[in-house]
């Protein structure tokens, strides 16, 4: 039985780049094609569509109305093509066709949301979603085969069912609204001053994060903490990347300890035990690596 239509999409090609360039002799060039093969290719598109595509006005055409729908068919049509020979690709050498990646809400923005730029342009057909909570939620996301990846802070002990590998080290300090007593008496404070006002620490399951307090509040969410710190109700350890968040900046005073070691947090990358990294995620760990490190 015969088909309903015979156009191709280089007949496609050939009109959208007619439409861009407003003649056959100008379409012809930019395709590298002779301007009779351009011409001829409109024509048998006319005739399988059964519309006039573009009008013929003293030697200049013009796109028809019925042309004006047709185009931006066309170009859909073309980038739905393309969308699918690049997915062709990508499965052709063996990356995923998905990938789904839970990211620590922690984690610096810029550097981030580079890796995902890049992402795109290395790796255009992969369909990415991603996820983004609190350490312990990143983490139930691997464990619970939401995702195949996850870029974590790390705030306690190895999870038994994740595999993981170091991928770099984010700062982190003590923070204090620039209006709290502690600011006012100094920037540099004893734990015995710190105990005796309020601390806002991470809920972390089965961990005390450093608590010095016996007044703690206690969020899931390094951002509210900040929100908090900013809002005089205490003071915090913080990562650096997470204070400067705040607006404006200077709202947040940086405290020093002598009797504290702040050590660096360890940014770590997550997968579930018994399975591989591809190569897209070994690739995102070592860009992340650079990335945080140039920071």
């Amino acid at each position: 039985m015969k088909p309903d239509f015979e156009w191709t999409l280089d007949r496609l090609r050939h009109f959208v780049a007619v439409a861009d360039c407003g003649g056959m002799t100008a379409a012809a060039r930019s395709l590298g094609r002779a301007q009779s093969a351009v011409s001829m290719s409109i024509a048998l598109l006319e005739a399988d569509l059964g519309l006039e595509l573009f009008e013929r006005i003293n030697r200049n055409l013009q796109i028809t109305p019925a042309g004006e729908v047709m185009l931006a068919e066309a170009r859909e049509l073309l980038a739905q093509a393309q969308a699918l020979d690049i997915r062709a690709q990508v499965l052709a050498r063996g990356q995923p066709a998905k990938l789904a990646v839970a990211i620590d809400e922690a984690l610096p923005c810029v550097p981030v949301a580079q890796l995902f730029v890049e992402m795109a342009e290395r790796h255009p057909g992969i369909e990415l979603s991603t996820l983004c909570g609190s350490s312990n939620e990143v983490a139930n996301y691997v464990m619970q085969q939401r995702v195949q990846i996850a870029f974590q802070i790390d705030r306690g002990a190895a999870l038994p069912d994740c595999a993981q590998h170091f991928v770099s080290t984010v700062p982190q300090k003590i923070y204090v609204s620039q209006n709290h007593p502690l600011a006012v008496a100094g920037h540099n404070v004893s734990c015995k001053a710190l105990a005796a006002h309020r601390q806002i620490a991470a809920q972390i399951d089965g961990m005390d994060e450093s608590i010095i307090s016996p007044q703690v509040w206690r969020f899931d969410s390094s951002y509210m903490i900040a929100d908090m710190v900013a809002a005089g109700v205490g003071w915090a350890i913080l990562p650096e990347n997470v204070a400067h968040y705040v607006r404006p900046v200077h709202q947040l005073v940086e405290l020093h300890c002598e009797e504290m070691v702040m050590p660096p947090l360890v940014v770590r990358l997550l997968w579930r035990q018994g399975t591989s990294l591809n190569e897209t995620a070994k690739w995102m760990q070592l860009r992340l690596t650079q990335l945080l490190n140039e920071e």
